[in-house]
């Protein structure tokens, strides 16, 4: 994925008409009831707080497909940090739809918006080493492409997007591997290279013995799992010019720095999709 239009993923245009379908079901009864078809509102979507933008163009498709005669203008592109009371989006059109799509687009949107702005905290933290900050595979159902595009509009970078385009090999894989070796790691890497030859191997490792074995196959990728700094320090040494390091494993903000002065090439943070706080947004309009 990369940072362009994230409704130009045709999975995104089907979440975004699921979402409506769940919202609307038969119809909005409570518009339909007391709001006059008929009337006209200029509406503006605006961040209470600060933040870094993120679906912008998410929120202007679910306006499009509950009113295409819906004009929505993004005033402000993602990726671009803001302060509080900064206006993101403007509306104009029918009162009745903007009101029937107010609250999907608003849920995008401050979800994406918390994503991109607590990535944005971990890439500054980390910017003095260039290390890269990447998201996983945790998740919200059916959501993945709107969270890991957040990601990249926070500066941070996507692993793989899912089972398909990485081997990842971790604890519970070695495991089940019928040759399993724990001192031979370099096996599971060459049996994963044979299977997919197209595709990047990527093996975790929590042990310098075991970083050491796996090293011998010259993986793409070694996965430091829940190791101290110390212990990071002699593996990133290890690896250099052979494979790429990263970092992962419950790691804070508040210990990032000390992680990227390890010298790993990536951290990786299950937190920055599952457990990122949604961000204020509001929509405020006027009635001709």
């Amino acid at each position: 994925m990369t940072l362009n239009d994230i409704m130009q993923e045709p999975v995104a245009v089907a979440v975004v008409e699921a979402a409506l379908c769940e919202d609307i079901g038969s119809g909005d009864v409570t518009t339909l009831a007391l709001v006059n078809p008929a009337i006209i509102a200029t509406g503006e979507i605006l961040a209470r707080e600060a933040c870094v933008v993120a679906g912008g163009r998410v929120a202007c498709k679910v306006l499009e497909l509950v009113d295409p005669a819906l004009t929505a203008t993004v005033l402000v592109p993602d990726g671009a940090k803001v302060a509080a009371g900064t206006t993101l989006i403007s509306i104009r059109g029918k009162a009745a739809s903007i009101l029937t799509a107010e609250r999907t687009a608003l849920n995008f949107m401050q979800r994406m918006c918390g994503i991109a702005t607590l990535t944005r905290q971990f890439v500054d933290a980390v910017r003095p080493f260039g290390t890269l900050i990447l998201d996983t595979r945790k998740t919200t159902p059916n959501l993945r492409a709107f969270e890991k595009y957040a990601v990249l509009c926070g500066g941070g970078a996507n692993h793989r997007f899912g089972l398909y385009d990485r081997v990842l090999v971790k604890d519970n894989h070695r495991q089940l591997w019928e040759q399993g070796d724990p001192d031979r790691l370099d096996l599971a890497v060459a049996a994963a290279r044979q299977a997919f030859p197209g595709l990047m191997v990527e093996i975790e490792v929590e042990s310098l013995a075991e970083c050491r074995s796996a090293l011998r196959a010259a993986p793409e990728w070694i996965m430091l799992d829940n190791m101290s700094c110390e212990m990071m320090c002699e593996c990133v040494a290890l690896c250099r010019n052979v494979s790429r390091t990263e970092a992962s494993g419950g790691i804070t903000i508040d210990r990032a720095h000390a992680v990227a002065e390890t010298g790993v090439d990536a951290i990786s943070l299950g937190c920055l999709t599952h457990s990122a706080r949604a961000v204020d947004l509001a929509l405020d309009w006027s009635v001709d």
